[in-house]
């Protein structure tokens, strides 16, 4: 007799359980945390796409951590931290008109928080929120400029010790916030079409998880020259680059390989595969000297 599954061990969704999960998260994406914690009515989210898509369809702003040389090295996502310990999406980033003013403010909508702008917080670990050089935490830091030590220390305001992947240490990058227009001046890459979600920031594509000098479009590092890409394949690249290259025949690696001789094989190819078994003529018992 089958034993029975206890009733934490599965679970049972009807046929279209798939599509609702899609429709909540498109929801989530969509709304972030302007429902307060209670999910709006179908009515209520009919109303809420009509007054703010518009404003991101049209006055998208992109948002990124820059170095001093002009590189991208952080395009900033919704769940990137402020200094103010607030994510990206819990700042205000839907305009009705875009600012005039220079630089344009995001301040924090928590509840409580005195952010006036989004500030990066450039963390090297990724997981828990980074010190400052004064050996204090940033939680016991303000949440205003210049983020100011509240232990009483000397500390003058909010610093990151650690060195970006471009180079450049931390505290020489700064937030910027940028119309399409302005960041097309620079020559960075746009969104050609509006995308609804809230608190998209930067990002424009999967390559925008990666940081600015991995990437390899104008925001990061740039394409590779042509004379990097159209350099010879030698012995010493990787063996799928080689392989290809065996096939053009005035390949350095095809004129390499033509003087590289074979190494002598250790084994003897009409050695015989012994085994346990005994060989044929032979007795089945076993001689023991005396």
């Amino acid at each position: 007799m089958a034993s029975r599954k206890a009733p934490g061990e599965y679970i049972q969704v009807p046929p279209n359980a798939a599509a609702h999960v899609d429709a909540y998260f498109e929801y989530r994406h969509i709304v972030g945390d302007d429902d307060g914690g209670q999910m709006f009515t179908p009515e209520e989210y009919e109303a809420y796409k009509k007054r703010v898509l518009p404003m991101r369809l049209h006055n998208r702003l992109y948002v990124s951590w820059i170095n001093p040389d002009g590189m991208d090295c952080i395009l900033v996502g919704p769940q990137h931290k402020c200094l103010c310990r607030h994510r990206f999406t819990e700042h205000k980033t839907d305009f009705q008109q875009i600012p005039k003013d220079r630089p344009i403010l995001l301040p924090c909508r928590a509840a409580g928080c005195r952010c006036a702008s989004f500030d990066y917080a450039a963390n090297s670990s990724g997981t828990s929120d980074p010190n400052c050089r004064c050996k204090h935490a940033l939680q016991n830091h303000s949440t205003n400029p210049p983020y100011k030590c509240q232990k009483g220390c000397t500390c003058s305001g909010f610093s990151t010790p650690f060195t970006c992947g471009c180079g450049t240490a931390a505290n020489k990058h700064f937030t910027l916030v940028e119309t399409k227009e302005e960041r097309e001046r620079r020559g960075h890459p746009t969104v050609p079409y509006g995308i609804p979600y809230k608190a998209m920031g930067g990002m424009t594509g999967f390559s925008s998880l990666a940081e600015g000098y991995l990437r390899l479009d104008e925001s990061g590092r740039g394409r590779p020259s042509d004379e990097f890409l159209n350099q010879p394949i030698t012995a010493l690249d990787h063996p799928i680059l080689r392989a290809h290259a065996a096939l053009d025949p005035d390949s350095m690696t095809q004129r390499l390989s033509r003087s590289i001789k074979a190494p002598k094989s250790p084994y003897d190819p009409n050695a015989q595969l012994t085994t346990g078994s005994r060989k044929t003529g032979t007795s089945s018992q076993r001689h023991i000297k005396k």
